[in-house]
């Protein structure tokens, strides 16, 4: 049905930068039905996007926090009721659900707005949560489309256009008049366009405004970029263009980090706009620099040039939207990224620990892209990192994709990955029913599996629950072996090798052993060191200095593989893998079980015998049996 009601609930109970990513939709709901009574049901902190604007008719707020159950009141519990009376009374002929359906939660809480509005059509994603929708379009999850365009797709649903347009931010002349007098104090111009400067910069092209955000909202502090990041950037610019440079956010963004390391004048608005005049300020710059926030969506709906910079988020569904505008996303792309709302989940809203991703974002990238849009150009960006060609073969084990390969090959495969040109590092997961039980608690791990170029079948557990669905894999292939067996076609290809990892001394020795055994064999660097994010970008610099095409890394799972993921953008190797205590067995320090327990399938019980306080560990094999039985069989 393409027709739309007369009486509309929008329902987009989120922060500022969701609710600006949400009003191409609401304008393209007015301009194809001009006399639609829209109701807009938000945050109190978002509404003033909208507020006084002509994209809605009526805003009703309420807060998050009065359907958490957790922190329940009674003065919270009448406004509830209070509020759903008054959705019962608005006799809403249609709803439209701006929203994913992430959680059971989130779900039963927009089925209870629903329940009370009563209306007749309900509209929303579904992702087989969405139970009260009666029209849908189905979910592909975060970043399968930009947020924007999830919206006008819905919004298409009931007659509009959902072909990409602007976002907008209501500002109005007191806003416009408030942010001339704070960037131009003595200039007699009208506050409705950009003055002249009273004088020219450095370089003689005028003084151009940088604005910079050096916050992220309230809703995870793992967004941040490095306060000296932006101090760089804000001493380049003043230096190379005369830029003057404004800080804008609010209480609790890293302003004062950032005034403390540059040596660079700026103008400190921080906590000292309400969101129209932020939007007036915005609207003013030349260029707005910042991480993943609402202040970097309220800049791109001013039409002001944005560099947006991204760590953990997924730049996919948040990126800027500036159809036919110009912006320059910034990331590092490590394998693990976005580990925050990806696919249907989620994830890590506060990223994991290390934040390598936004740490290996340059001072010096962020103001190339800067200085391009100054200029009115485009930036010239790196390629995208392409995801990994998953191995045509994979069947899926408890929802965790396994390669169906031989060693043979996987052996052709990493001759192909060394030959590759550019070259890009692809990684190898050995994958076992532990690490397959860990990946269902860990959403980091499981990320880095499902973006692995293999995931191969270590553990004999793997082909039992395979051959169990129907779909047998044609052998085991572990690390164990697959260290030994690559290192013999490596002497003969002159593939070189790097060992990282295992106990103090054990890398060096299993070299040793690994040149005896394989006469020839280039093994250009051992190291010990450890998965610490701080010694990640020291050792990525060893083992880059090596030359080396394959790195076997040792820090144990899933430590190790989380490491190549969070590193691989700046490795410079073909083909690296997690190899666990491979290395010790290599090295003779850990003997390997008898032959014919390994073929029975019960290299774990002599594994647990030589080191008794795998037991916790262990605990997880009869959980994944009791899981693979458990599961429906495809």
């Amino acid at each position: 049905m393409s027709t739309a009601p007369h009486r509309l609930l929008v329902v987009q109970l989120a922060d500022i930068g969701d609710l600006v990513l949400s009003t191409p939709a609401l304008a393209a709901l007015r301009e194809a039905h001009p006399t639609l009574h829209v109701t807009l049901l938000t945050t109190p902190h978002a509404a003033p996007v909208v507020a006084g604007g002509e994209l809605v008719d009526e805003v009703l707020t309420i807060s998050r926090g009065l359907f958490n159950p957790r922190r329940p009141s009674g003065k919270d519990a009448r406004a509830l009721v209070s509020l759903l009376q008054r959705l019962r009374a608005g006799q809403y002929d249609g709803i439209l659900f701006l929203h994913h359906l992430t959680t059971r939660a989130g779900a039963w809480k927009l089925a209870l707005i629903a329940g009370s509005a009563g209306s007749p059509r309900t509209v929303g994603l579904q992702n087989g949560r969405g139970f009260f929708l009666r029209e849908s379009l189905p979910d592909g999850g975060f970043g399968a489309r930009h947020q924007a365009q999830y919206w006008l797709d819905l919004a298409g649903l009931l007659g509009a256009d959902p072909s990409p347009c602007p976002a907008q931010v209501v500002i109005s002349d007191t806003d416009r008049a408030w942010a001339a007098e704070r960037l131009w104090p003595s200039s007699p111009a009208p506050f409705s366009q950009k003055p002249s400067p009273p004088a020219p910069s450095p370089s003689g092209r005028g003084e151009e405004i940088v604005v910079m955000h050096a916050g992220s909202g309230g809703y995870s502090l793992a967004r941040r970029w490095d306060a000296a990041g932006f101090a760089a950037v804000a001493d380049r610019l003043t230096i190379e263009r005369g830029a003057r440079i404004v800080l804008v956010g609010a209480a609790g963004d890293d302003t004062a980090a950032v005034q403390a390391a540059t040596r660079s004048p700026a103008l400190d608005l921080t906590g000292q706009t309400t969101l129209g005049q932020l939007a007036a300020v915005l609207e003013q710059a030349d260029v707005f620099i910042g991480a993943d926030s609402g202040v970097m969506h309220v800049a791109a709906a001013a039409g002001t040039p944005v560099v947006a910079i991204f760590g953990p988020s997924n730049h996919l569904a948040w990126g800027p939207w500036t159809p036919g505008g110009r912006s320059a996303v910034i990331r590092s792309a490590p394998l693990c990224s976005p580990c925050s709302y990806a696919g249907h989940e989620v994830g890590l809203r506060e990223g994991c620990a290390a934040r390598t991703c936004m740490r290996m974002i340059t001072a010096g990238r962020v103001t190339e892209a800067a200085l391009a849009l100054l200029d009115g150009e485009n930036p010239v960006l790196p390629a995208p990192v392409e995801l990994a060609e998953r191995w045509p073969r994979t069947i899926r084990i408890l929802g965790r994709p396994v390669s169906a390969i031989t060693y043979a090959e996987w052996l052709e495969r990493i001759g192909e990955w060394v030959r590759e040109t550019p070259r890009r590092l692809h990684h190898v997961c050995t994958l076992n029913p532990e690490m397959v039980m860990i990946a269902r608690q860990d959403a980091n791990f499981r990320y880095v599996v499902e973006r692995a170029d293999l995931a191969v079948p270590d553990g004999v557990g793997l082909l039992w629950a395979a051959k169990r669905r129907g779909t047998p894999l044609p052998e085991r292939v572990t690390g164990s072996d697959g260290v030994p067996i690559i290192a013999e076609r490596a002497a003969r290809e002159g593939w070189r090798v790097f060992l990282l990892g295992a106990g103090p001394g054990v890398a060096k020795k299993a070299a040793d052993v690994l040149k005896g055994r394989f006469p020839g064999l280039q093994i250009v660097g051992t190291y010990g060191g450890s998965p610490d994010p701080a010694e990640e970008a020291a050792i990525s610099e060893i083992v880059n200095a090596s030359g080396a095409d394959l790195l076997f890394v040792a820090f144990g799972a899933p430590e190790q593989d989380k490491w190549i993921a969070r590193n691989a953008p700046r490795l410079n190797v073909a083909m690296a893998m997690g190899v666990g205590g491979s290395l010790d067995f290599v090295a003779g320090v850990l003997p390997r079980a008898p032959v014919w327990m390994q073929r029975a399938g019960l290299e774990w019980l002599y594994r647990l015998y030589l080191q008794p306080w795998r037991i916790k560990r262990m605990t997880r094999l009869p959980r994944f049996v009791l899981a693979v039985w458990m599961e429906r069989k495809p």
